[in-house]
């Protein structure tokens, strides 16, 4: 099956390691996902652990050209394996893995289904896959917020409201008001959706916006270290998911079925958000969760490598050869 998903995107990404303030960074890689260092007097926090331990090593590197301090925290910003599974190449930080409640209770559902289809759409971010023990457990968990106090700085650790996923976690620095907002936000990248809730998006940016950021890094893409950028991520954010979601409504009302609904979604949306990176990559996901939520499935279904497959020819491949109406 030829382009599935990001198969075919094989090239090797610039890697920035962009310093936000005194001790804080963000590891960031043309689109791929990215991570957050805060530096604290006893040790280092990173916020996302990236998808494989060898990748979690380049961090680490990173972070020992700033500091001799090790990573002893780990800050989860939801479940998704491309974010959670280098958390075993930070040695120091494995008895603190920190992420909400409901992250955890979808790591126990659908935590090794996850493995198994995102290691199939990213087979270049999965190199040395074989390093990875298994899944990433928290051993810390929250419900609403919890705070670390790294000598007098504090970081606020928010399951924000659901987005991309229904565990949505954002570190909040509110002295510094830096945000490392994990895939709530995304720049010139496009959101995920496939696990998303989509009527609960805008609601979780507005809480965003409410407290402020002044820099933020975001899921995928630059770090946006105005307040004019800050405000365009969000505002761009919520334009590309609040535009699908309410095309995807507009299908469904007319009594199209999702190949129909996926098509005029495709070229209603290509036009304006095409050149994102990983567009085509999350469309298929997106519109077929879109669909579910529209037609009242409140909890996404938990995707496998089966359906994902499944899912991609009956979209993509049908849509190419003129099947899908």
């Amino acid at each position: 099956m030829s382009g599935f998903a990001s198969t075919n995107d094989l090239a090797d990404k610039t890697i920035s390691f962009d310093e936000l303030g005194p001790g804080l960074y963000a590891y960031t890689a043309e689109g791929d996902p990215n991570s957050g260092v805060i530096v604290g007097p006893q040790g280092v926090v990173v916020v996302d652990a990236q998808a494989t331990p060898a990748m979690a090593r380049d961090v680490q590197a990173r972070i020992a050209a700033v500091t001799d301090r090790a990573v002893t925290q780990i800050v989860l910003s939801h479940y998704h394996a491309v974010r959670v599974l280098g958390a075993s190449g930070y040695p120091e930080a494995q008895a603190a893995i920190i992420c909400s409640d409901v992250t955890r209770d979808l790591i126990v559902e659908r935590g090794q289904q996850d493995m198994d289809s995102e290691i199939g759409r990213f087979p270049r971010l999965f190199r040395g896959k074989e390093s990875i023990p298994g899944l990433t457990w928290p051993t810390h968990t929250f419900e609403r917020k919890m705070t670390l106090w790294l000598g007098e700085r504090e970081a606020q650790v928010i399951h924000i409201g659901r987005a991309h996923t229904m565990g949505d976690t954002v570190v909040w620095l509110p002295r510094e008001r830096v945000m490392f907002a994990g895939d709530t936000v995304e720049f010139g990248a496009t959101p995920y959706c496939g696990d998303a809730h989509f009527a609960d998006w805008p609601a979780t940016l507005a809480a965003i916006r409410a407290l402020g950021p002044e820099k933020l890094v975001p899921g995928r893409g630059r770090s946006l270290l105005t307040r004019e950028d800050v405000a365009q991520g969000l505002a761009d954010t919520e334009a590309f998911t609040s535009t699908l979601f309410a095309r995807v409504r507009e299908g469904v009302a007319k009594g199209w079925d999702l190949g129909d609904i996926y098509r005029d979604t495709m070229d209603h949306m290509r036009p304006t958000y095409g050149s994102w990176v990983i567009f085509e990559h999350c469309m298929p996901f997106n519109v077929s969760r879109a669909f579910d939520e529209a037609r009242g499935i409140d909890r996404p279904r938990i995707w496998t490598a089966e359906r994902d497959v499944e899912m991609w020819r009956a979209l993509e491949h049908g849509a190419r050869n003129g099947e899908v109406r």
